[in-house]
Formats: C-alpha cells, structure tokens, sequence
C-alpha cells in the first residue's frame, strides 16, 4: 500500500527510513499521475519490506516539491539512505521495468 507524505513528515517517513522510498510527486488534476497510481499500488504490495512507495501531492506541499526541483509530474524520485539517488519522469515506464529498477535499489 502506498503511503502519503507531505512536507511535515517528509524526513521522518522518506530521509530517515531504512529502506529506500519512491516518491511519487502527483496532483489531482494531473492525467498521467492518476494513470501511474495503480501500478504504484502494485508495486507496493509486490516490494513490500523492501522498498516503500509514497505519494506527495505537489499542490499540497511545495516546499518539498522546490526542495527536490520538481517542475514536472508525475516525477518519481527514489531515495536511499536520505539522498535522491534516481530519479523517473512521466508516466511511460512499465511496471516490469519500473519493477526492474525499484529493486536494482533495494
């Protein structure tokens, strides 16, 4: 199951986990971020323990949307160890490759 984040909890569920968390910056009216949500959900339940899935809705929490530079949604950004180590924009990767990718992280 994903979870949501926002900028009052962002360090503690994102930066300070101890398992690399994707972030998937989103909004409401974005097309292309709610095609995404349910292989995201997915993706959660097939990783889970080993990697977590977070949705930050940019028009909710901005200051972590300008934190990470995000001018684009859906943006994905994987972090590991409190750092953004990669990073997927738009709505076109499929689940086996984004799968493929999730766990070259975990």
């Amino acid at each position: 199951m994903t979870i949501k984040v926002t900028d009052a909890d962002f360090d503690k569920e994102v930066l300070k986990s101890d398992i690399p968390v994707l972030v998937d910056f989103w909004a409401e009216w974005c097309g292309p971020c709610k095609a995404i949500g349910p292989m995201l959900e997915e993706l959660s339940s097939d990783l889970d323990g080993k990697v977590k899935i977070a949705k930050l809705n940019i028009d909710e929490n901005q200051n972590t949307t300008i934190k990470f530079g995000v001018r684009s949604i859906p943006t994905m950004i994987l972090f590991k160890g409190g750092e953004a180590v990669d990073i997927k924009v738009g709505a076109g990767t499929p689940k086996a490759d984004m799968a493929k990718w999730l766990q070259s992280h975990a």
